[in-house]
């Protein structure tokens, strides 16, 4: 009878690439990403009662974002799955997404900040508009805006790609450049 693999071959076998955690973020950190809010708004208690609060807002941060497609245009973002996101666009299939400039680094830290309570102090104080597809904030002087509507959910280690559809794509402001993400730090070109 063969002897059970030791705790320590079996941590090794989980990356059969031979790659540890440690290893791919750190070749990952090199490579500079664009960052988004990825933003959608929750569907109302109940539905049939015209009187039942709406549902709230939902923002993250997002830079495993891209273009897939133009015809038709579609985007793809990355969410941890099992993620609030990732629960909420799985039952919600709009959303919208705002590419953000590098003097908007506030708010790319404010919706990337873990365990926090609510969404809706996030949003109180940030100059926002509703998109006209999705009813998804969409964030003042963004570089760019789109709104979608999901295509394809594909499961991908502890990830869920989601594939959009494009429903309006806007150029709110052509000021400034883009804000980055690399090495674990907000950038800007320059």
């Amino acid at each position: 009878m063969l002897n059970p693999p030791s705790p320590t071959a079996a941590a090794a076998s989980v990356h059969a690439e031979g790659v540890s955690d440690d290893e791919f973020r750190a070749a990952m950190s090199r490579l500079a990403a664009g960052v988004v809010l990825v933003t959608a708004q929750e569907p109302p208690l109940d539905p049939d009662d015209p009187y039942a609060p709406g549902g709230e807002d939902a923002g993250m941060t997002a830079t495993a974002f891209m273009s897939v497609s133009l015809d038709p245009p579609l985007v793809l973002v990355s969410l941890r799955t099992d993620s609030r996101m990732d629960d909420l666009l799985d039952e919600q299939p709009l959303w919208a997404v705002s590419v953000l400039a590098e003097h908007q680094r506030q708010i790319a830290g404010r919706f990337a900040m873990k365990g926090r309570i609510s969404d809706r102090l996030l949003f109180a104080d940030l100059p926002c508009d509703r998109g006209e597809a999705t009813g998804a904030p969409l964030v003042s002087d963004a570089l760019a805006t789109l709104e979608c509507r999901t295509e394809q959910r594909v499961e991908a280690g502890d990830h869920t790609l989601v594939i959009g559809r494009v429903l309006t794509a806007r150029v709110p402001s052509a000021e400034g450049g883009p804000l980055l993400y690399y090495r674990g730090r907000y950038r800007h070109l320059g």
